[in-house]
């Protein structure tokens, strides 16, 4: 087996982790490929380190059986965008603050390599979404988490009319909206009032932004339908965002089509864990703050 390794070099000691990580790599043979974000730090790995394999990360994920991506959640999602064309599975090994889709951390991911040895863990696929809106936007846009329109640097709202499989919805004016998979109803969507949904649930949730009327509330629709989303407003640029880190610009009058992408998210977990256990350690989901945990 061949595990890819893609780190976050700017979080602090991020070295020192991936070398502690080739190390039992090799000690429970294991081949390993390393992101090429690592090839200007070559020279501080030990000497039976510095022959190390680079690649970029699309090449990775073509190359490997796992891709173990060190950071955060964060890192995780743009692994995840990284080497969307292949379906190499991710496993996320969690030095940021949550980590609700990082699960391991490095004492648990070090135990877990006996799991894979055993095969004992499994994949989860996970849905995705696209979107297009004509030729205004130069890179693919792609979301794991969710994808975000909103009005950016403008003071006042924007008109947004909403349509599924091209019956109409509704119109109405706010801050933005939120088209989020399962997996991103416990991020951005969350804080706006929007239901947590399991991953295994073919869903999509759409959440306005502090819509201006008290009638539109979060709207869960399935998989299979196509979303359009119509901006009018006189605004230079709206937003579009993409798990919180790809942000593109449009001009209104815009129409912008999203859908559930054929390229999912596939996950490794351990068998030993399962989503409830995660919410419940991660978000406090269903304790009660007034007794004592049993």
């Amino acid at each position: 087996m061949i595990i890819g390794i893609i780190p976050n070099i700017s979080k602090e000691n991020m070295l020192d982790v991936v070398k502690k990580i080739i190390s039992e790599l090799i000690i429970n043979h294991f081949d390993y490929v390393l992101s090429d974000t690592l090839l200007k730090y070559r020279d501080q790995f030990d000497n039976n380190l510095h022959n190390s394999v680079f690649m970029s990360h699309s090449h990775l994920g073509e190359s490997c059986d796992i891709i173990v991506s060190i950071g955060g959640d964060g890192t995780m999602l743009n692994t995840a965008y990284e080497v969307r064309n292949s379906s190499t599975p991710i496993l996320g090994l969690n030095f940021g603050k949550l980590g609700f889709l990082a699960e391991f951390d490095l004492n648990s991911f070090i135990d877990f390599l006996q799991d894979i040895k055993a095969k004992n863990y499994y994949f989860e696929e996970r849905m995705t979404l696209v979107a297009s809106c004509g030729n205004d936007i130069e890179n693919e846009l792609y979301a794991v988490n969710d994808l975000v329109i909103d009005k950016g640097p403008w003071s006042k709202m924007i008109q947004l009319t909403m349509k599924v499989d091209n019956d109409y919805v509704s119109t109405f004016s706010a801050d933005g909206l939120i088209i989020a998979t399962p997996t991103g109803t416990t991020g951005y969507s969350l804080s706006v009032g929007g239901p947590i949904v399991n991953p295994q649930a073919d869903v999509i949730t759409l959440c306005p932004i502090a819509p201006h009327t008290l009638t539109i509330r979060p709207l869960v629709i399935s998989s299979k339908q196509k979303i359009s989303i119509i901006v009018d407003s006189p605004v230079d640029n709206i937003q579009i965002r993409c798990d919180g880190q790809r942000v593109s610009f449009v001009k209104p009058f815009v129409t912008i089509e999203i859908e559930k992408s054929s390229h999912p998210f596939r996950l490794v977990h351990s068998s030993r864990t399962n989503y409830f256990e995660i919410l419940r350690n991660k978000l406090y989901w269903g304790l009660d703050i007034r007794k004592p945990n049993e």
